[in-house]
């Protein structure tokens, strides 16, 4: 870390040099660059009561606007039922020593529906605009592949989407490649009969010649919300695939065993040169850090454990916290953390990634609130229930879910819906009432977490209806879509 920190220590300038491509050099280079000033961020109406298509919301967080915490676009989506999800772009900073490049187009795929947009974020970035549509048959006839999730530009230029299944909704873990120019569908980046038998999320590290992938669920068992019997059925996953880099090869899988259910988000450590990283297991609550053994093969151990709360009121007598989401500041310091079922968001100093020290937490919403039907009886954390959660006169509905971090590491935006399936069976009222989107600010020297009172993002008084706001996203890049090379 320390050799990371001294050799890395690059100028401001240098991120602005005039024959680079998109994004930073570096990743304490990014640490560097401007605050954000609007982000973009998926809305769904996919199982609400609102028969409207999801949009793209583009809202205003600079402190200094008249149109602070507003939104100030939409963009609407020609088709219905497409459960907008994340994001991804054409060009990050894996492109930039490539002047010919820009990040002028966002790459959004369509959970459900199997769709991806290509969007026009260059012209007009407060105003985007549909750009390409790559119809689900473009995926299904020349991949065999469902469900894009993930989506991550690579430094050839081209774009990389991971997929959650096969176009009858059982699970198949691939990887769609796009054309970085026109948008069509290349084929498969995995090698013929070799994908995973899961898919949901990746990293790749070009340095140690590794992708790493993920894996939620099959699409058929996850669409009409979470059945406990699915898990033991075998129908959600447990593993980490392992890719070689350079071959497209599937090397390896490491199984999580039963504490590492459900992997979903994965992150390596963003100094291109590190062989380590961190993925967050929702069912069961930790976090698995995996490394490059002395072998130069992969392993994987817990570091992070939630404990479940015993509870009544509940579908379960155990209430996991559920780990959903999961980042890591672009210093390699922080890990942060949602738990969408209790309610909490977490900040570990990392600085030993063996051993992850809690240094902030702060609860918003969930579902052990002390005016709720569940009643906690057993916590090996907590001493009484939480309050809930009222900013500016609206109760927080749902739970902390999709997490994303300033460049300078300062402010944390949280929004609360899962994925609609799940929102509608675990926090109904929040199809009533529409997520939000928060801010926390970040003590970035000692730890400490601490929510602004005085921003609020609420989806429930969109024009449309209530709406279940997703994943963040800054036109600049942020460190969940950045990777270095």
């Amino acid at each position: 870390m320390a050799e990371f920190m001294m050799g890395e220590g690059l100028r401001a300038s240098e991120a602005k040099c005039g024959g680079c491509g998109p994004g930073y050099k570096s990743p304490l280079d990014a640490m560097k660059g401007p605050r954000e000033e609007i982000v973009y961020l998926p809305c769904v109406y996919h199982n609400t009561d609102i028969q409207k298509p999801d949009y793209l919301a583009t809202v205003d967080v600079d402190p200094k606007s008249s149109t602070y915490c507003e939104v100030i676009h939409r963009l609407p989506m020609p088709n219905m039922n497409d459960e907008l999800h994340h994001s991804g772009w054409n060009a990050c900073s894996s492109c930039f020593d490539d002047p010919s490049k820009k990040r002028n187009r966002l790459i959004l795929p369509s959970l459900i529906s199997s769709r991806v947009y290509v969007l026009d974020v260059g012209t007009e970035p407060r105003a985007p605009r549909l750009y390409k549509t790559v119809e689900p048959t473009e995926l299904f006839w020349k991949c065999g592949l469902a469900n894009p999730h993930t989506t991550h530009c690579l430094g050839s230029g081209q774009i990389m989407i991971s997929t959650m299944g096969d176009p009858s909704g059982n699970g198949k873990g691939g990887f769609i490649l796009l054309d970085g120019q026109t948008f069509e569908v290349i084929g498969n980046w995995e090698l013929p009969g070799e994908a995973a038998p899961f898919g949901y999320d990746f990293w790749y590290q070009p340095r140690h010649n590794v992708l790493m992938s993920t894996e939620w669920g099959a699409p058929k068992a996850l669409a009409n919300g979470f059945n406990p019997a699915d898990v033991k059925a075998g129908y959600y996953g447990k593993s980490i695939h392992v890719w070689d880099w350079t071959t497209h090869k599937h090397i390896q899988t490491l199984d999580l065993g039963e504490e590492g259910a459900i992997p979903l988000e994965i992150r390596f450590l963003h100094d291109p040169a590190a062989s380590e990283g961190f993925v967050g297991c929702a069912l069961n609550g930790t976090v698995f850090r995996f490394y490059k053994t002395q072998k130069g093969d992969w392993g994987a151990e817990k570091v992070i454990s939630v404990p479940s709360k015993k509870v009544e009121g509940w579908v379960l007598p155990q209430m996991p916290s559920l780990i959903t989401d999961i980042l890591i500041s672009l210093d390699d310091r922080f890990l942060y953390f949602s738990n969408w079922l209790h309610g909490d968001i977490r900040q570990y100093d990392i600085t030993d990634t063996r051993n992850p020290r809690l240094v902030g937490q702060v609860f918003l919403g969930g579902s052990i609130q002390n005016d709720g039907p569940v009643k906690v009886l057993e916590d090996k954390e907590l001493d009484s229930q939480p309050l809930p959660r009222v900013i500016k006169g609206k109760r927080v509905q749902g739970s902390p879910q999709m997490l994303q971090l300033s460049l300078d590491g300062k402010r944390l935006y949280v929004t609360t819906s899962l994925y609609s399936g799940w929102d509608k069976q675990f926090y109904p009222d929040l199809l009533k009432e529409g997520s939000v989107m928060m801010q926390i600010d970040v003590d970035t020297v000692n730890g400490g977490l601490k929510l602004n009172e005085d921003f609020l993002v609420d989806f429930g008084k969109e024009p449309d209806g209530p709406a279940l706001a997703h994943e963040l996203r800054y036109p600049g890049g942020d460190c969940t879509s950045d990777i270095w090379l």
